[in-house]
């Protein structure tokens, strides 16, 4: 492939300034830098798109097939500890899968050793042997070093996100509904959960250029409101649902619980929802101080967690509109009454009722589902969307089974393209005082936990503001401790397991991009320029180069089915590959050229560092 179309190539291992952000920018403002899609790498060839690119278009003449259909076989090769490894290998299953091989019966081994034999080193390609069904590629040494440090320090926050593996995933309109609390209930650990995985999935779509709607649906209606209106009239305080609204409105809660089963209770209860349903104005006015008042103290603790949303909405928007939804529901013939009155939805195949939704009380209101129904038809018109994405743990997959089904039934084929992204339960988060009640005990226990740990370590040194530090590795640990699995399995939460410094936590993140940092400012914070990196020939430095060669295939991976457990593994070997070229690449005492190669390394691996922690939702720390 001829890269003149490419970036400039510099001769000589060395590095070239980068062109500024504001030039990016203004790029980004003439849609330069996103699209390129009639040209996979946007004509900006990526470090690793430019290596397997020019390994496709090897491989494509000796196979007469199509550099694009083999682009996705070759992938980097991830760090081993046995030291050389190749930087990239083709799976030749892959290809044969593809229906390019002509042989399938033949021995994937033999395959590779024969492809291998004819494909031959050039200017890129310093090695090809071959493995148990791969052919591997090594990279020139050089240009490995000179093309990946290039490439990282020139697309700063973009790296790995232009590559060609994104090339032909269309940029869509998402939307994403997650947190979803209940007003004057606990904002139990789920909704942590809920919290910090939707706006892993927002952060990770916008970054791939996507426009993202995030949705925070909350539980704002339904009978536990008309309990909670007469529990204020008698136990409320207006002064105290001004400051601790979420606070007072939980203490209110649970003591009209304790006469909740007494038939009066019951009756004002009933009769209070009752005129909300009706549009009174008394009443209504009172739940809306409930709900504004309870929106303003989530929108601060959101923000102690860096999320936001562009939508506050709730089940009480759709109260009429649920009503329209049981009229279609009846004119489409699908509402069925029981002998009890309410209405159900028959969602078996053979229509014999073995699977059935209940939509209607017998008293002809809502239910949640139907509340739902009504909330992806009003976003659909509203967004125009082409994915909806749910964030709800587990225990909610029958009753998202069931939305998507009815909405298909309706007759709305976009019901397919809707998703729930469920995660397991998570046991034994507790604080000093006990069950965790609301997000802002555990946002507090975490940062009063992490400032103890901080004043009681050796190496921390004075820091300008450690409550805020302290925030945001708490944070980090708690996202990277709840990130580290399979997002459906349920976990054992351990504070000390989480809080360690060392080992696979967020706080070894957070120190190793520090250490970074201060490495970067100890030896002068200007920009590199005309650096040579072709020195970087060492095992240690050789194994950073390649991890970072891997960054767009995790993102690649994490993108395709939203786990975040990718990207996690991913930082967590970057920092103990960053940790051990630390000790054994000094800076310090080098020669200048050595000495400003390393200083290059070390940048780029805090560049790729931050990125992938940004896109976690966790702010990395230059001070701990």
């Amino acid at each position: 492939m001829d890269y003149s179309s490419s970036r400039p190539r510099p001769e000589n291992g060395t590095i070239h300034p980068a062109p500024g952000r504001a030039e990016g920018r203004r790029k980004a403002a003439r849609g330069e830098g996103r699209g390129g899609r009639d040209l996979p790498c946007g004509g900006k060839a990526m470090a690793a798109c430019s290596f397997r690119r020019s390994i496709a278009s090897q491989i494509s003449k000796v196979l007469d097939l199509p550099p694009e259909n083999l682009i996705k076989a070759i992938s980097a090769v991830p760090v081993s500890k046995k030291r050389h490894v190749a930087d990239f290998q083709l799976s030749i299953a892959s290809i044969a899968e593809d229906g390019s091989s002509n042989c399938l019966t033949e021995n994937l081994q033999l395959q590779a050793q024969k492809l291998a034999e004819r494909l031959k080193c050039d200017a890129v390609v310093s090695e090809i042997s071959a493995g148990p069904g791969t052919v591997n590629f090594t990279i020139n040494r050089e240009l490995l070093a000179k093309t990946v440090l290039q490439q990282v320090l020139k697309d700063g926050s973009e790296y790995g996100i232009k590559s060609e593996l994104f090339s032909t995933v269309p940029r869509q309109k998402a939307v994403i509904e997650f947190s979803s609390p209940n007003i004057a209930k606990k904002f139990h650990i789920g909704h942590l959960r809920s919290t910090i995985i939707g706006n892993f999935i927002a952060n990770l779509k916008v970054a791939l250029g996507h426009e993202v709607t995030r949705i925070n649906y909350l539980g704002d209606w339904g009978m536990q409101f008309g309990l909670l209106g007469v529990g204020f009239q008698l136990f409320g305080n207006r002064e105290k649902l001004k400051s601790s609204p979420l606070q007072h409105l939980f203490e209110v809660y649970v003591e009209i619980n304790k006469a909740a089963e007494d038939e009066d209770t019951k009756k004002l209860a009933k009769d209070f929802f009752r005129r909300m349903e009706e549009h009174d104005e008394q009443t209504l006015s009172l739940w809306k101080q409930f709900r504004d008042f309870s929106i303003e103290e989530y929108i601060r603790i959101y923000k102690r967690l860096g999320v936001h949303f562009d939508e506050y909405s709730g089940e009480s928007f759709y109260q009429e509109k649920s009503q329209e939804v049981l009229k279609m529901l009846e004119d489409k013939g699908l509402l069925q009454k029981t002998t009890k009155g309410t209405g159900i939805v028959d969602l078996s195949e053979k229509k014999d009722l073995s699977s059935f939704s209940t939509v209607m009380r017998s008293d002809g209101t809502s239910l949640y589902i139907t509340r739902d129904l009504a909330a992806a038809i009003d976003r659909m018109n509203k967004y125009s969307w082409d994915t909806m994405i749910y964030v709800t743990d587990k225990s909610q997959s029958n009753h998202f089974q069931h939305l998507f089904q009815i909405l298909k039934l309706m007759g709305y084929d976009w019901a397919e393209r809707c998703q729930h992204v469920s995660f397991g339960l998570v046991q034994g988060m507790k604080t000093r005082r006990g069950e965790v009640i609301f997000l802002e005990d555990v946002l507090n226990e975490v940062r009063s936990r992490m400032l103890q740990n901080m004043a009681s370590a050796k190496t921390t040194k004075e820091i300008e503001d450690p409550v805020e530090t302290a925030e945001k590795v708490g944070l980090a640990a708690l996202i990277i401790q709840d990130f580290r699995g399979l997002l459906s399995s349920d976990y054992q939460f351990s504070w000390d397991r989480a809080l360690q410094s060392r080992g696979d936590t967020g706080v070894f993140l957070q120190y190793t991009h520090a250490r970074l940092h201060s490495l970067e400012q100890m030896h002068g914070n200007e920009q590199l320029t005309d650096v040579n990196v072709a020195c970087l020939q060492e095992p240690d430095a050789i194994s950073v180069l390649q991890h970072l060669l891997r960054y767009d295939e995790v993102l690649y991976r994490s993108s395709q089915d939203l786990q975040p457990k990718h990207i996690v593994s991913y930082l967590l070997t970057l920092s103990h590959l960053a940790a051990v070229a630390h000790k054994t690449l000094p800076v310090k005492g080098s020669t200048p050229q050595l000495a400003q190669a390393r200083l290059c390394l070390f940048q780029a691996a805090r560049s790729v560092l931050a990125n992938g922690m940004k896109l976690l939702g966790i702010t990395p720390v230059t001070q701990m």
